[in-house]
């Protein structure tokens, strides 16, 4: 008895290990890709079946145009070199690279992956501390059709990286540098210079600018999004450059400290398409500013937060829309 229940076992095994695997081989190119996948986690022998079947994936990838690797916090370098040797004749296409999130990331990493990617154009690197210049630099040299570059948060960059980005990227359309602590306005002055496509730009929690860079964001005629949350230095003259604008639909001055009635009134009288303002924190800022936002803006501000703003007396929602008959999301002091 005990010997059939040996041999019963041993069958069953090798049901696992060899009859199943081959089996898989053979339907699994007719398989939608969601069954494929969950295929991976049912056994160790389908997994190592399954991964060891380049076909099986290349057939399904050949034309690839996105990777979202976002918030994968095991991503390591390793990872992305093997991705590179296996599969850099399926990444030929991609268009699209998001490591956002992906600390373990390095310099290193990147070097292989755009390397593979020569299509790239839009690369989002939100939130990783490894990345340095040696990084930007392998981006620039393997990838020349970037339009969409998000490094918010990679701390370790600096005015090297803008200048690499403003000599090689003039088609650079949103550019998102939020939290890069390391830049100065001569790295700044470099982008607005070099990349006059840029419509979206992102320069949040960044205090370290003055108004000698903040003059020159009106070179960027295309300009239709700005972040400028925390820009301690910007002033009046400041805004009144970027206010040449014209162009502009979301402009964010939260905690602009210096910017008054001048400043804002001088964006209401020329920026007439604005849909988003935010004013939020800025105790500088009168009624005087709203009137002459209601007089051009009326009929397009869609967002306004002027929460905080002590000089603009409380105003009832209905009161707001007699303004502002567009807006459906308004914040108002307390």
């Amino acid at each position: 008895m005990e010997e059939k229940q040996v041999e019963v076992g041993e069958e069953e095994v090798a049901w696992s290990r060899e009859i199943i695997p081959k089996v898989l081989r053979i339907v699994s190119t007719r398989l939608p890709q969601r069954d494929l996948i969950f295929l991976l986690l049912v056994s160790p022998w389908l997994n190592a079946t399954l991964v060891s079947c380049p076909s099986i994936w290349l057939a399904r990838y050949r034309h690839v145009k996105h990777i979202n690797l976002e918030f994968a916090q095991d991503i390591e370098d390793k990872h992305l070199e093997l991705v590179k040797s296996k599969c850099q004749d399926s990444l030929q296409d991609l268009e699209v690279m998001n490591l956002n999130g992906c600390q373990k990331i390095s310099d290193k990493g990147i070097e292989a992956i755009t390397s593979a990617c020569p299509s790239l154009k839009e690369f989002l690197s939100y939130w990783n501390v490894r990345v340095t210049d040696i990084g930007l630099a392998h981006l620039v040299k393997n990838c020349k059709h970037i339009v969409d570059l998000n490094v918010s948060g990679c701390k370790n960059l600096s005015d090297k990286s803008l200048q690499l980005i403003a000599q090689n990227y003039p088609e650079l359309q949103l550019l998102n540098l939020t939290r890069c602590v390391k830049l100065t306005d001569s790295g700044l002055q470099q982008i607005l210079h070099g990349c006059p496509s840029l419509h979206s730009l992102n320069l949040y929690a960044l205090s370290s600018f003055t108004d000698e860079a903040y003059k020159k964001i009106s070179l960027l005629s295309h300009l239709k999004f700005l972040d400028l949350c925390g820009a301690q230095n910007l002033s009046d003259e400041g805004v009144g450059c970027i206010a040449r604008c014209k162009g502009l639909l979301s402009l964010n001055l939260t905690w602009c400290v210096r910017v008054t009635d001048v400043g804002v009134i001088a964006v209401a009288q020329a920026c007439t398409f604005l849909e988003f303002l935010s004013l939020f924190g800025i105790v500088g800022v009168t009624d005087k500013c709203l009137e002459a936002l209601s007089l051009t803006c009326s009929n397009t501000l869609t967002t306004l937060d002027v929460n905080g703003c002590i000089g603009i007396k409380k105003r009832s929602r209905d009161e707001l829309l007699q303004m502002f008959p567009k807006l459906r999301c308004f914040k108002v002091h307390s």
